[in-house]
């Protein structure tokens, strides 16, 4: 057994030094041809170098590289700034950097564009409320009674009438204005509708997609804010150019009060009923055949038609203005063309001092319920004045026919 285990151990040791020799062999052999000399490539076989040196360090490297360790991964680097880096440039983060350009300029023109809504709408309270001083200050003086055709008067009526023609004004520079907001509006859309196409471009990163988040909100949070302003542009217009038509008619009043000397378009030295004449009723209500002649009974009284509203005064503070009101609403839905007959009646008994003092009170008080049809709106060419004793009156009274 031993001699077994002796020869297995030289043939081991023999393999072994055999397959040190062959690589050395082969090693020396890629050496020498490498290194030989020139007259070596005519023909001449290079000298065999057997050695049992090792490999050199660059070329184990070579032979032995697989497998290897690679190194460790951790988290930062795959979801920090390992990963990310900073002022990484692409396309669409150039297209953001346009967008936010653009949108910067349209936000300072939509701020230029509210200051001079604001400021228009300064003017146009200034000139307001200087037209409405001059128009209080003709009505106060006018309530108060002044002479037919004041000069102090016309002077303010002038005045008022320039403040209108200011407010005109401010109508144009509104319109241009409208026109402004309306290119400003434009061009948000525009820009929101670029924002949205900028997600569908190649070669972004994450970081691009963001900044695109950020840039449509804040494009949208622009489109209100223009909304907004159209609207109280345009609310400006339609309110100023009602307004204008309304306080144009109202001037033609006033200067006719102001011609006249009074507020509801007669003379204060000639009272309203100073030229009526006796009641002398004629015709029948609108829309109806014409009826015969009225006349008046034995005590002056027409023995025609009943009087739509009849007020007796036995009272200081009699209530009669809901009632006119209703009255002549009624009467004007069932005949919009209708006229009116407001008569003052006193009583015809007693001397002639008490009948004179009756039929001044009743014109009076005529001329109050005169005033509240006017404020009412019922035009005075409309109404037709009258007066006429009754004898069975007890007091003053006014009476309101429909003809």
């Amino acid at each position: 057994m031993a001699g077994v285990e002796s020869r297995n151990y030289r043939s081991r040791f023999l393999t072994r030094t055999a397959l040190t020799l062959l690589t050395g062999a082969v090693f020396a052999a890629g050496l020498s041809a490498a290194t030989a000399p020139a007259g070596a490539a005519n023909g001449k076989p290079p000298a065999l170098v057997i050695t049992n040196e090792p490999l050199p360090p660059e070329l184990q490297n070579k032979i032995y590289s697989k497998p290897m360790r690679v190194p460790d991964i951790t988290p930062a680097q795959i979801s920090g700034g390992a990963y990310y880096g900073d002022g990484q440039e692409t396309v669409v983060s150039r297209k953001v950097d346009g967008l936010r350009s653009e949108l910067f300029a349209l936000q300072g023109r939509v701020a230029e564009l509210s200051e001079k809504l604001a400021g228009l709408e300064a003017g146009g309270q200034q000139q307001a409320a200087e037209y409405y001083a001059s128009l209080a200050t003709i009505s106060t003086q006018l309530q108060s009674g002044t002479t037919p055709g004041n000069p102090r008067l016309v002077e303010k009526l002038s005045l008022a009438r320039n403040d209108l023609e200011q407010l005109s004004g401010n109508i144009a520079a509104l319109n241009d204005l409208s026109m402004e907001v309306s290119n400003s509006a434009s061009m948000s859309s525009f820009l929101l509708e670029s924002c949205r196409a900028a997600y569908g471009l190649s070669g972004a990163v994450e970081e691009d997609h963001v900044r695109l988040a950020q840039m449509e909100d804040a494009v949208n949070n622009t489109v209100v804010v223009i909304d907004r302003l159209l609207n109280n542009v345009n609310d400006d217009i339609t309110r100023t150019t009602a307004y204008l038509a309304t306080e144009r008619e109202n001037l033609r009043t006033v200067g006719l009060a102001i011609t006249t000397g009074d507020l509801f378009g007669k003379s204060l030295s000639n009272r309203p009923f100073s030229s009526a004449q006796l009641a002398s009723f004629t015709s029948a209500a609108p829309g109806m055949a014409p009826a015969s002649p009225m006349t008046a009974d034995a005590g002056g009284m027409p023995s025609g038609p009943r009087p739509l509203v009849k007020i007796r005064f036995d009272r200081p503070d009699v209530a009669y203005e809901q009632p006119v009101y209703m009255a002549v609403n009624e009467a004007l839905s069932r005949y919009p063309n209708a006229r009116f007959e407001l008569v003052a009646v006193h009583p015809g008994s007693g001397n002639p001092a008490e009948v004179a003092i009756e039929s001044t009170r009743s014109r009076r008080n005529a001329e109050r319920v005169l005033r509240t049809l006017t404020q009412m709106g019922l035009p005075l060419d409309r109404i037709d004045l009258s007066y006429m004793p009754d004898q069975t009156a007890s007091t003053s009274e006014v009476r309101l026919f429909i003809r």
